[in-house]
């Protein structure tokens, strides 16, 4: 029923319908200059009745808890037939399971409503919904994994020494392969064309200078679709 419910929710009319281009971000110009990512606190987990269909809204910090509560909030309403993401991101890791949950229910589709948010860890719940929608005015908005974005921590490791910032680099090199080979398996498992890693979200950068202070990329409609971000029941 959840499939035959979903399915149906991908050939409705739009939530919101698009509207006018906003104003763009300098510093990141595929991007709007304001960004309606939801709340800086922990991700909610609201169901509601939208043109008679079930949706869950999920918004907030993706945190450690949410895994378990999204599975537990799925499973007390078999009537819900969507997940709706708004989210600047959170633990990554728990972004992951989070996808795999949704994967575990066949047919529940996740939607980025027009005017909404999903951001880095947010990217990798969304991926778990089969299908998926990103409304146009909606933002699948990427960057690049960093664990060097406190640059204070790489130039006390510099004064510290070259034993210190030898052993920096090596950390950074294997959590960041780690890291590296997870997304690959997860965005095969899930669908995903792994160009989008290579020639979008790997290209970005972690950190910003003054040549180039970009750090976010948001996806266009078309690239959407060319990456199978946005994803059929089949």
């Amino acid at each position: 029923m959840r499939a035959a419910r979903a399915f149906a929710a991908v050939t409705c009319a739009l939530a919101l319908s698009a509207q006018s281009a906003p104003p763009m971000d300098p510093a990141n110009p595929t991007c709007p200059a304001t960004i309606d990512w939801g709340p800086s606190t922990r991700m909610t987990l609201t169901p509601r009745d939208v043109g008679g269909m079930r949706v869950l809204v999920a918004e907030g910090i993706i945190d450690a808890t949410l895994p378990d509560r999204l599975r537990a909030a799925i499973d007390a309403d078999e009537q819900i037939a969507e997940v709706w993401l708004k989210s600047q991101g959170g633990d990554a890791t728990a972004g992951n399971a989070a996808g795999r949950v949704i994967r575990s229910y066949p047919g529940l589709l996740t939607r980025i409503p027009a005017g909404w948010t999903c951001f880095s860890a947010c990217n990798f719940v969304f991926m778990g919904g089969r299908p998926r929608v990103v409304e146009p005015g909606g933002l699948f908005m990427v960057h690049m994994f960093t664990h060097t974005n406190d640059r204070t921590v790489i130039s006390e490791s510099v004064l510290d020494g070259t034993q210190a910032t030898t052993e920096l680099i090596v950390s950074i090199e294997q959590s960041s392969a780690l890291l590296a080979s997870e997304d690959n398996d997860f965005l095969i498992r899930m669908g995903i064309s792994r160009r989008l890693l290579t020639e979008v979200m790997y290209r970005q950068q972690s950190v910003g200078n003054v040549d180039d202070p970009s750090t976010r990329y948001c996806l266009t409609q078309d690239e959407v679709q060319r990456y199978n971000v946005a994803a059929s029941a089949q």
